[in-house]
Parts: C-alpha cells; structure tokens; sequence
C-alpha cells in the first residue's frame, strides 16, 4: 500500500468540507467508513448512519464552515487531522454557530480513502 500524502489529505478533506455544505449524502457515504465513530461536541457517539441521517431528513444543516489551523499527520497508511473550524447552521429547526476543534482519523478501506473515527470539542 502507498502512504497517503498531506495533499492528499488536504485534497480529502476539502471534499468532506463542500459534502457537509452541500448536504451531499453521495459523497459523504463514500468519505465516511461503514464503522464510523464519531463523538460530538456533547461526548455523545454518532455512527455513519446517525450523521447521513441527520442529513437526509434535513436535521442538520451546514452553511458555514470556516478551517482555520488545520494540520495533518501521516503515518504509512493512516492520516490524524486536526483543525479548527466556525461552524454555523441548524440542528432540528434552531440556529447554531460556534468555533469547534476537531481531530479526524483517515484510514484506508477496500482501496478507499474514509474517515474512521473523528471527535468534536466546542473551543471558548
């Protein structure tokens, strides 16, 4: 297996950025892993399935989505990103916006690069 590169990387995760945007459920299910495991900004665990639904039925709704301090770490055939993000748009029909620090874990599977675990913190 080849090793990842930070453009790469990069590359992955700006498709990932414009997918939540675009509440494009297509390009999310080929970006995220079948066994996802996602804690969010509350500590609660999401799987693929919850965050493609939350999409899907419109729960969640992406407008903005600023990266700011974003580095990548590879290592053989896995890749740790963390950023930070300002993040704005509505969960079940209210309005949020905040800053959130986030770390993601890119792996690859079947031949697909996939984000197979990734953690949220609300930054103050």
């Amino acid at each position: 297996m080849t090793a990842v590169t930070d453009d790469e990387v990069n590359s992955m995760e700006a498709q990932l950025r414009e997918a939540m945007l675009a509440g494009d459920l297509k390009v999310l299910d080929a970006l995220l892993a079948d066994d996802l495991v996602f804690t969010d900004h509350t500590g609660n665990r999401q799987t693929k399935a919850d965050d493609l639904a939350a999409y899907r039925l419109g729960r969640l709704k992406i407008t903005q989505l600023n990266i700011s301090d974003q580095h990548v770490r590879t290592s053989g055939t896995c890749a740790i990103v963390t950023l930070v993000a300002n993040v704005g748009g509505s969960f079940d029909g209210h309005s949020f916006s905040g800053r959130f620090a986030y770390t993601r874990v890119w792996e690859r599977s079947d031949g697909n690069w996939r984000v197979a675990a990734a953690h949220c913190s609300a930054v103050t």
